[in-house]
């Protein structure tokens, strides 16, 4: 009667195989969704462009530093200029914050990880590839509209290279980057907290890196809208920004600072999150 009933319930599988183990090296890094691994992968990266734009700041100022100075031409500079502020705003400042917000946010709210650990790996990855799409310009010809590229300088009659179709792809991966790792953010916050840690007991730092994701939410869709009208202008035939056919000039703008003027919060606001942790424990 025993083993009748067991022979119903089925006997129990033999595993002949063991846990599959984590990869080690610069592989586990390459492949990781620790959310401590990211954030330092964020922080080496971001540091990395940081030194970069120092030494585009320092060759602007070595131009600059005597009348008369033959050291570069003037397309040389005007793509320095663009390069500079482009890598210190897109590849610095915003995505720094996103480094520290990976390493700390979870451990401040209780959580073992991100909401989704696979979108975090891939928000990063995107950050680097679109990195590396900007610089690579440098070996035809770098954007020379400045970092905001300013319609009609950047449509094709005035700049045919391909820095600006650089630059655009740029802005579209790393928009894309921002937002999926907004999207995380916002899902962790509200769905991930340690049990009894309500609204009012999260840490400003989490706060301020909540704000920052809804206003990177609000904000980057409108530059994706303006450099896609761009691209159109430049390769497709439309005249969104052309006057002669129509277009209007002043649309850039509007677009473009419509996520210029919340950029500056997104910025800030996390730094502010951070003093206010920093200085009631060490002051």
């Amino acid at each position: 009667m025993q083993g009748g009933r067991l022979a119903e319930r089925g006997r129990p599988q033999i595993l002949e195989h063991g846990l599959r183990q984590r990869p080690s090296g610069w592989l586990e890094w390459l492949t990781t969704t620790d959310h401590k691994k990211i954030g330092i992968l964020y922080l080496v990266a971001t540091f990395l462009f940081f030194v970069i734009g120092g030494v585009e700041a320092l060759m602007m100022r070595l131009q600059l530093g005597a009348a008369q100075n033959t050291l570069m031409d003037g397309s040389t500079y005007n793509a320095l200029v663009s390069m500079h502020g482009t890598t210190m705003i897109f590849l610095f400042v915003v995505p720094v914050l996103a480094g520290f917000g990976n390493y700390l946010l979870p451990l401040m709210i209780g959580a073992r990880d991100m909401a989704f650990p696979r979108l975090n790996a891939l928000s990063f990855w995107l950050l680097l590839l679109g990195g590396l799409v900007f610089y690579v310009s440098l070996f035809f010809t770098p954007p020379e509209a400045g970092w905001t590229s300013y319609a009609p300088l950047s449509d094709d009659a005035f700049l045919p290279n391909g820095g600006i179709d650089a630059w655009i792809l740029l802005i579209h991966l790393t928009g894309l980057s921002s937002i999926l790792g907004a999207i995380n953010f916002v899902a962790t916050i509200h769905n991930m907290r340690a049990k009894g840690m309500g609204w009012g007991r999260m840490p400003l730092f989490v706060w301020s890196i909540l704000i920052y994701s809804y206003l990177l939410i609000l904000a980057l869709p409108a530059i994706a809208a303006a450099v896609t009208m761009l691209l159109t202008d430049r390769h497709f035939g439309t005249a969104f920004f052309d006057p002669t056919a129509g277009g209007d000039p002043v649309l850039w703008q509007h677009l473009f600072w419509f996520f210029g003027h919340p950029e500056v919060y997104i910025m800030i606001l996390p730094a502010f999150g951070i003093i206010s942790e920093v200085l009631p424990v060490f002051a």
